[in-house]
Formats: C-alpha cells, sequence, structure tokens
C-alpha cells in the first residue's frame, strides 16, 4: 500500500558559487560534496553528490525511494540565487514540486525583482530574514509584502533565534493580515525563546514547518525523542493543523537517510494517526494548494 507525504522545506540548486556576509561559499575540488562555509570545510551533500550538483532528478529518486509524494523548494543565501533553475523545475515537474522565489533582498530594488519573479510564475517568494541586518521589515519589503498579499503569493521566512524579530512579524501580519505565512525551522526549537516564534501561528494565516529539526536535535539524533516532544508542545500552543514537516533535504542528510528524516514521526508511538497525517501530509497539501498526489508503494531492498 502506498502513502501521501509532503516535505515542506527542501533545497535544490545546479551549482553554489555566492558570497554571504563577505565570505564565499563554494564546492571544493576535487570533492564537489564538499564546500568552503563560512571558512570552513563542511560535508555539504551526501558523499556520492561529486559533482556537487542538487538536481530535482536526484531528489526525485530519493523521493520516491522515501514514499515522498511532493515537495516545497525554499531557497537562501547560502545556495546563491537559484530562480531559473527553480523555475525550470517548476514547469517540468508541478504535481512534485511547488518552488520558492527569492530576489536578492540585500540590495535596493528587490520590490520589482519580486514582482518580475511572480510574473514569470512563482507562487512563493522567500525571505531568509536571520540573515538579513535585524531590521529587515524596512519600507520596501513591506512594499513587497502588500505586493505579495494583493497576488495571493505566499511568505516564506527563517526568523533569528528566539524572539529577537518576532515583534516585526506582528507588525508585518497587522500590516498584511491576508498574506500566508509559513515560518521555517520550526522557530530554531532548539535555542531559547523558541516558542515565541511557534506562537506566531495562533495568527490565522501564519503556518510553521519543521525544516531542519533533525539537524536542530542532531546531539540527541535518531529517532530524536526530544523533536517528538516539541512538536507535541508547539500543537498544544497553535493546534496541528498549523504545523507541517520538513527535511531540509539535503544537507540534513549527509547524518541521515532522507525516510530517516520523517519516520521518526511515523514510528512515534506518542502521536495519533490523524496528527501523523496532518503533520506529513494535509496540512502542507492545503495550504501549498497541491494536486491530487502521487501514491508511491513501499519497494523493498535488496538486503531484505
Amino acid at each position: 500500500m502506498g502513502q501521501y507525504i509532503i516535505d515542506a522545506h527542501a533545497h535544490l540548486w545546479l551549482n553554489v558559487d555566492t558570497v554571504v556576509n563577505g565570505s564565499p561559499i563554494h564546492p571544493l575540488k576535487p570533492n564537489r560534496s564538499r564546500s568552503m562555509f563560512f571558512g570552513e570545510e563542511r560535508q555539504m551533500l551526501p558523499p556520492y553528490m561529486t559533482d556537487g550538483q542538487n538536481t530535482a532528478e536526484r531528489f526525485l529518486s530519493n523521493m520516491d525511494y522515501a514514499q515522498v509524494s511532493a515537495a516545497v523548494i525554499t531557497q537562501e543565501f547560502i545556495d546563491g540565487l537559484q530562480n531559473n533553475y527553480l523555475m525550470q523545475v517548476q514547469q517540468r515537474y508541478p504535481n512534485r514540486f511547488f518552488c520558492f522565489g527569492m530576489p536578492e533582498l540585500r540590495k535596493p530594488g528587490f520590490c520589482d525583482e519580486a514582482k518580475n519573479l511572480i510574473d514569470k510564475g512563482f507562487r512563493g517568494i522567500k525571505v531568509p530574514a536571520a540573515r538579513l541586518p535585524w531590521q529587515f521589515l524596512n519600507n520596501e519589503m513591506l512594499q513587497m509584502l502588500r505586493m505579495m498579499e494583493q497576488k495571493g503569493v505566499i511568505l516564506g521566512i527563517e526568523l533569528m533565534d528566539g524572539d529577537a524579530q518576532v515583534a516585526q512579524m506582528e507588525t508585518l501580519i497587522q500590516e498584511c493580515p491576508q498574506l500566508k505565512i509559513i515560518i521555517g525551522h520550526f522557530g530554531m526549537v532548539t535555542r531559547p525563546n523558541w516558542m515565541s516564534q511557534i506562537k506566531l501561528a495562533r495568527h490565522e494565516n501564519v503556518y510553521v514547518e519543521s525544516g531542519g529539526i533533525t539537524w536542530l536535535f542532531n546531539d540527541e539524533f535518531y529517532p530524536f525523542p526530544s523533536a517528538i516532544r516539541a512538536i507535541k508542545e508547539a500543537a498544544d500552543e497553535v493546534g496541528w493543523q498549523k504545523l507541517m514537516w520538513g527535511s531540509d533535504y539535503p544537507r540534513t542528510i549527509t547524518a541521515i537517510t532522507y525516510k530517516m528524516s520523517y519516520d521518526f514521526v511515523t514510528k512515534s508511538k506518542e502521536l495519533t494517526e490523524e496528527q501523523k497525517e496532518m503533520f506529513l501530509s494535509s496540512n502542507a497539501k492545503q495550504f501549498f494548494g497541491f494536486g491530487e498526489l502521487i501514491e508511491l508503494p513501499y519497494i523493498k531492498n535488496m538486503s531484505e
């Protein structure tokens, strides 16, 4: 029997060669699965991805194997801008991927750039506020957000740890009450005051996804019992209908397999089947507007 799962936070790129806060991020030759990351050598991809390319086709192979029907592709400055590639992915696989566009938010003129991305077909715009100056909600940002609200475009956003930018989010929500918002990284759940970000989902159009939760609880490692407790705590605060699973693929699967990034949820005895279904599938399906999902049966391994 197949299953329907949606990954609400993943990344794709053809190449990464960018600069963030003056520090270059680029793959290392000949081992292009590793990168220089803020001055340190890091395992950015699983070691078999030796060409440094994190493509849709490779991800689809992982998705099919792990029985994940669809995925939301977000962006981050450390990926470099991937708009051209992600538009190709969106057009090639419309039933499997929802892709966020991202303008160059670190330079003036990004509102016009965001409008062009939306006109090209992006239905979501990503704002990595955690990597922007603390006061990210300036006049041009508000102009862009109001335009997104009018056009029914989703805002994907990640915030600095704790409550550093929560007050600005409250202002944003008040200014754009119909803007659909998804907050990433489960509010940076292992950091102090993480619940202040989760509580933003008390607002009608604000949701939270768990991209990177296995990274944040990496010291504990699989099956991440503290992550399960945190998910339950967040649900007690804002309701199960406001929470979604995200993997943060591919960087998280340098430590675990892709399937492990969600099956700690499916195997948990602390959650009901209804709670698991909402967290892993139906909430994201409704929020991002996915149509009929592909049913993926379990395929036995050669070792079984």
